[in-house]
């Protein structure tokens, strides 16, 4: 414990970033990995190679961003945005005032899941001959990841689990990568945005939140308790009356003992 905490307080002071916010058993795991990459035996060992090599905690920053994702991650999500969820923000746009379909796509890494989702909506784009706009919010604290979203370029393998028939719709080929086609980037906004950032209540290119539907998966769980109970505040003071939230189902206790249900008035919380 003491030597976990000599590198927290190490971190905080070179690079004025707080890991203690993460849940401690993917810090630990993180660490660990890091102290297998490095030949270091002990923590210990580990604390002393960090305060020798300038790079190491920047590397050790590096591996604590999460960025695994995939294309219509996880078929039930997608079945339920595809049948439930995107038809009903349709069908309630096409009665009220509102001018388009508002979605955050928190924590969006790569850019396979906002894409995924832009897919959907541009298939939900014409209902009843009238024109449903829709505008994605996409937000990573990554700038790297960022950069790969707006570029938009993926491997043959990557596109797995898209058919066929969005493959041809979507995607240029060139050589061996499939680029996204830029129809499909017109309705994005890819910004970089930590959902901790006390300064903003929601995404500055937002501008005012107010989104129909919010897509945070699979990341409430690698942070400690104080700081998961920071993003949901987050993410509903950014959403609009009767949104919808859809998280990961590895996530649902989480939500549960946050008592999410009482405390917010959100119309849908879908853990998929």
């Amino acid at each position: 414990m003491e030597e976990k905490n000599k590198l927290i307080k190490h971190i905080l002071q070179s690079h004025t970033i707080n890991i203690s916010k993460y849940d401690d058993n993917f810090l630990m795991k993180s660490i660990q990995r890091r102290m297998s990459e490095t030949g270091c035996k002990t923590l210990g060992d580990y604390n002393s190679f960090v305060l020798k090599d300038i790079n190491e905690a920047g590397w050790f920053i590096d591996s604590l961003q999460v960025c695994y994702t995939e294309f219509f991650r996880n078929t039930l999500t997608f079945s339920v945005l595809e049948k439930i969820i995107i038809p009903s923000l349709v069908m309630r746009t096409l009665k009220s005032n509102r001018n388009e379909i508002r979605v955050w796509s928190a924590a969006c890494a790569s850019g396979q899941e906002t894409y995924s989702i832009a897919m959907l909506l541009n298939e939900f784009s014409t209902v009843k001959g009238k024109k449903i706009n829709f505008r994605i919010f996409a937000t990573d604290q990554s700038e790297l990841q960022i950069l790969e979203a707006k570029l938009g370029r993926y491997t043959e393998k990557e596109l797995n689990s898209v058919s066929l028939k969005r493959v041809n719709q979507w995607f240029t080929k060139s050589d061996a990568t499939y680029d996204v086609k830029p129809q499909l980037k017109e309705n994005i906004e890819f910004s970089v945005f930590d959902l901790l950032n006390e300064e903003y209540s929601c995404p500055p290119t937002s501008i005012y939140g107010d989104f129909d539907l919010v897509i945070c998966s699979n990341l409430l769980f690698y942070y400690q308790p104080e700081y998961r109970k920071k993003i949901i505040e987050k993410v509903n003071h950014c959403m609009s009356e009767n949104g919808y939230l859809v998280t990961g189902e590895s996530e649902r206790e989480i939500l549960n003992q946050c008592g999410l249900r009482e405390m917010y008035p959100m119309s849908g919380i879908f853990h998929i």
